[in-house]
């Protein structure tokens, strides 16, 4: 759900959208952008695999042990408009993941176990913990059975406005919006906007753009502003994202099994660096006490939505421990330190690109050899 687009590229890439000025300027620099991402691609891959002939994978190993973030968990999509690609893996990934920890020596453990070696002497061997961010229905049709099958503790973060039928995946209907259209308009504050987004690579840009200026938004401009774009152009936001979404059912599912661990992620997935601390604090209470409610387990564990640097700050983890948590995770990579040198209330995590399929740069990267 994060975007890696600048304040100066996105205004940019909008005026270069716009039908007063013409396309091919955007086109030219997205496609020169995109040969530049796939070149840095290429050579972070280089060097992670060079890195693993190096031996630095098991040589120069740090901490006790990693949390992995996943979100989506399904079968490759074609098609070439994919701006969520990177948050998707395989089922056949997963397995291949799983098995290759396996064979490293890694400990699979729950969160609970996770907060306990965080602040105990290192062990022998280092722990993976699995977790799973956005309540995905994929999580249970297509995550499940490979979890069940290899018997390994996972942790899924839930929204609870997604399972009440009543979240909005604006993400998801932003992707829908620009991959069917090839002109856009909206309202952008107080002013109208128009992008022409004909080619892919104009897809993408804008997709970034607004994804990025819409984080940015409060809560409530953020509902207005999507609802607002799904109405101009057909897409019905609230079955988007309850067809996305797991339901209560499944919950109740995935609540049965012991090697599941619930944990809380507001009711609504906002930003909470947009939001007061009353308001903040609102969504974690409310959204701890509707998991509990529903399905009669403690919820001791956290996750920050979208969890980057720009979308938390320190103050909310003092918010966290007042909501009654005794850990959250973000998406900041790194690895888990012994001894108490990781905070538990700013657990870092290791999202994989499901762009990336090499186990050996996996198993670097893990092994906290890298720069993330």
């Amino acid at each position: 759900m994060s975007t890696k687009s600048n304040d100066n590229r996105a205004t940019a890439g909008a005026n270069s959208a716009s039908p007063t000025t013409g396309t091919a300027p955007l086109e030219n620099r997205r496609l020169r952008d995109e040969t530049l991402s796939s070149g840095s691609r290429f050579l972070t891959s280089l060097k992670l695999e060079l890195a693993y002939f190096g031996g630095h994978a098991w040589l120069k190993r740090q901490g006790a042990g990693v949390i992995l973030r996943f979100e989506r968990v399904r079968p490759r999509r074609a098609g070439r408009f994919q701006p969520l690609r990177s948050h998707e893996v395989a089922p056949a990934f997963l397995d291949r993941t799983i098995r290759a920890l396996k064979r490293w020596k890694y400990d699979f453990v729950s969160i609970d176990e996770v907060c306990r070696r965080a602040v105990i002497l290192a062990q022998r061997r280092r722990f993976v913990c699995l977790t799973f961010d956005g309540a995905y229905k994929d999580i249970v049709t297509s995550a499940y059975p490979v979890l069940s099958r290899h018997r390994v503790p996972f942790t899924v973060y839930l929204p609870t406005a997604f399972p009440d039928g009543i979240g909005e995946a604006w993400w998801l209907a932003l992707e829908r919006v620009i991959a069917k259209e090839r002109r856009i308009s909206l309202m952008m504050g107080r002013n109208e906007r128009h992008f022409n987004v004909s080619s892919v690579a104009e897809k993408y840009e804008l997709y970034d753009f607004l994804s990025h200026w819409l984080r940015s938004l409060e809560a409530a401009d953020l509902s207005a502003a999507i609802k607002d774009l799904c109405s101009r152009y057909g897409v019905d936001l609230a079955a988007l994202s309850r067809q996305a979404a797991l339901d209560w059912s499944d919950l109740t599912t995935l609540a049965a099994d012991p090697l599941v661990t619930l944990g809380g992620a507001t009711v609504n997935f906002p930003v909470l660096s947009t939001m007061k601390d009353a308001a903040a604090l609102k969504e974690m209470t409310m959204g701890k006490a509707v998991i509990e409610a529903a399905l009669r387990r403690d919820v001791r564990h956290f996750a920050y939505p979208f969890g980057d640097r720009k979308s938390w700050q320190r103050r909310h983890m003092a918010l966290v421990e007042d909501a009654g948590f005794v850990s959250a995770v973000s998406s900041i990579p790194g690895v888990v330190q012994e001894a108490g040198h990781t905070p538990l209330l700013a657990l870092p995590r290791i999202g994989w690109d499901g762009r990336q399929r090499s186990l050996r740069a996996m198993r670097v990267i893990l092994a906290g050899a890298a720069p993330l």
